[in-house]
């Protein structure tokens, strides 16, 4: 099993320092071009996914992340930042878990 990331050229960048693959999204179509071969790749276990990416392609993703199974779709800020209203890492544990950390 692999990850993979897509997201803006700086997080793809950071990501295959430490060899993780990935692809560079501009716009949607870029991303949902991107999302569609990491789906195709049977390889891909996590599919980690920008903020602002995920949400040029916000009903894909959401379709995954709450209906599919496999591959993991994983969305985490960029070097901007977390977008406004969205949970930080701890609250997104707490939720999944039902504990507070």
């Amino acid at each position: 099993m692999k990850y993979s990331i897509i997201g803006d050229e700086d997080t793809v960048l950071g990501f295959a320092i430490v060899g993780v693959a990935g692809k560079v999204a501009r716009n949607a179509e870029e991303a949902q071009r991107a999302f569609a071969e990491l789906l195709g790749d049977k390889e891909t276990g996590i599919v980690i996914v920008t903020e602002r990416v995920a949400d040029m392609m916000r009903s894909t993703v959401d379709r995954y992340v709450f209906t599919e199974s496999f591959p993991l779709i994983v969305e985490i800020p960029d070097r901007h930042g977390s977008l406004p209203d969205r949970p930080g890492i701890k609250e997104m544990v707490n939720t999944a878990i039902g504990l507070k950390l």
